[in-house]
């Protein structure tokens, strides 16, 4: 195919993604320098369509950007007024007494929000002052400039045949250059995967490590409705099948969210991780609280939990990374929002002063510092080594040996030092012989729902004569390697249905339902043998979430 010719328009900062990070990043830009051309490239129908959130927001982050948020109608509706934890059983439950969390766990002072609300209040106040915003706009190449430096992105191509030929309707897109390019993309981001690898920006990091997060908005009877408690609990249903747990969150208009989140290093290759969540729903504390409601919206994400050690290098010839494209989780807490916020806000600052400088597509000297060392590193490095210590020995051991950990860290004592994660999420598979099959019990329709219906939740669409943004470096593998050997866990893992083995012994074939796909990327880091790519596909496909 002859080479795609495309028109090319210039600015001083091209940012991937309208999450809590990018918008950040833009608006702080535009308070530094109000002549600065900036834009945001959003690959959902619109600000907020993609974004999936717990999410209780500790405003550290929105405070420092938009001090008056509250007099600008910040979405910020729900102040958290009761925190529980409990530690579940499968007929009941133990609450742990508050005074005996550490301090950075307490949720007083933070706010129930939708992150998706949250960023499309924020894409408002940012196209007030100028940054120009295109959602539908995904980016699908990195374009690199003579020097190996980052010069931008091509954005907006559509209509591409099945085969990744130009269609009849084909448009190329554009190309969008800056003096820097930011890559606020999220969990395992595509263009992110790429530079990541390209300038080798992992080497003196440890290994990332994920969790795979659901999240269903449910309307609930209003007797049983208390505006602004949060609970997290632990334990049932995944006991020692894999760790995780859930939390569910009332905010305004007698509704909840309830979630649940599976860390995705499980060796049994037999777990299915959305059928977890839907067991999760008939706990009798839980199956009580929705008794008479309405599940009215669900979703899926995977989120970064490497923490601390497992962040790359920052910064790379011509731009950054920003938020979770990073890994900027505070998993302890249950949250990442108010680091990505900061980091897009240290990138602007990085930036203005190298553009000031009049520097372009080099390295943004002090950014990574500035994260490593400020509010960012402090808040992560008080908890680094909770994750390790439940990987290797349990939820015990996390919970008593990492709390005393994080107890210290915040008297700045840190007895354990910095722990490794040990094998990626991928490698921690263990063959299906090694493990027994797990029996789940059937969906009823009420609580707890089969996957698909759950997806027309999720309000997902892509158009389906486009080519399948799921690749597959070797077509046999899925059959031939992760059928044979471990089970398909890929059929489970996926908390869309988009993999399914149809057929009988040689006749069977792996088939890609991309059209169901949510964008949570857990494929491409939980596949065994690391043979699926997740990409983007062409602009506004995927789901269309509505207040998550």
């Amino acid at each position: 195919m002859a080479e795609i010719e495309r028109e090319a328009m210039e600015y001083d900062v091209v940012i991937v993604g309208a999450g809590p990070a990018g918008l950040s990043a833009a608006i702080r830009l535009k308070q530094l320098d109000a002549d600065l051309n900036v834009v945001v490239l959003e690959k959902g129908s619109e600000v907020g369509a993609h974004i999936l959130s717990g999410a209780v927001l500790d405003p550290v982050g929105l405070n420092k950007l938009i001090p008056d948020w509250k007099e600008k109608g910040a979405p910020l509706n729900v102040p958290v007024v009761e925190d529980n934890f409990y530690m579940l059983g499968e007929a009941g439950q133990l609450r742990i007494p508050n005074m005996l969390m550490p301090p950075l766990m307490n949720n007083h002072g933070n706010y129930i929000v939708s992150m998706g609300n949250v960023c499309r209040w924020m894409a408002e106040q940012a196209e007030e002052m100028g940054v120009e915003i295109f959602p539908g706009m995904a980016c699908s190449e990195v374009v690199y400039g003579d020097n190996g430096e980052v010069k931008g992105v091509v954005a907006g191509e559509f209509g591409k045949n099945p085969d990744g030929t130009p269609g009849p309707s084909y448009e190329p897109g554009m190309e969008l250059h800056g003096k820097y390019v930011f890559l606020g993309e999220g969990v395992r981001g595509s263009l992110s995967k790429q530079v990541i690898a390209k300038y080798d920006l992992a080497a003196k990091s440890d290994v990332q490590k994920y969790g795979l997060g659901m999240k269903e908005i449910w309307e609930i009877d209003p007797e049983k409705h208390k505006e602004g408690t949060v609970t997290h609990t632990m334990g049932w249903p995944l006991e020692s099948n894999a760790g995780g747990g859930s939390f569910i969150y009332h905010l305004e208009n007698n509704q909840v969210y309830v979630g649940f989140v599976v860390h995705l290093n499980y060796k049994n290759p037999h777990v299915f991780p959305y059928m977890e969540f839907q067991r999760f729903k008939h706990h009798p504390q839980v199956a009580e609280l929705l008794k008479g409601g309405k599940r009215v919206a669900y979703g899926a994400r995977a989120i970064s939990e490497g923490g601390y050690q497992s962040m790359p290098q920052l910064e790379f010839p011509g731009g950054a990374l920003l938020g979770c494209a990073a890994g900027m989780v505070n998993v302890p807490r249950i949250k990442g929002n108010h680091n990505a916020m900061l980091s897009g806000i240290a990138a602007a600052e990085a930036a203005v002063e190298a553009i000031k400088s009049e520097r372009s597509g080099d390295l943004l000297d002090g950014y990574d510092a500035a994260v490593r060392k400020g509010e960012i590193g402090d808040d992560l490095k008080k908890v680094r080594n909770v994750k390790p210590l439940w990987s290797k020995y349990g939820l015990l051991a996390s919970l008593g040996i990492g709390g005393m950990d994080m107890w210290m860290n915040t008297f700045g004592i840190g007895f354990l030092g910095t722990l490794a994660h040990g094998k990626s999420d991928a490698d921690a598979t263990e063959e299906a012989s090694k493990h027994k099959e797990i029996d789940y019990p059937k969906p009823d329709g009420t609580l707890s729902f089969d996957r698909l219906t759950n997806v027309s939740f999720s309000f997902t669409n892509h158009e389906e004569s486009q080519p399948a943004h799921l690749h597959l470096t070797d077509p046999d593998v899925p059959v031939s390697v992760n059928l044979a050997k471990y089970a398909g866990p890929s059929a489970r893992y996926c908390p869309a249905g988009v993999y399914e083995f149809v057929g009988e012994g040689a006749e069977t074939k792996f088939q890609i339902n991309f059209q169901n796909c949510v964008h949570c990327k857990t494929c491409d880091i939980k596949d065994p043998s690391q043979n699926i790519t997740w990409t983007v596909p062409q602009g506004g496909d995927g789901p269309n979430y509505p207040n998550m």
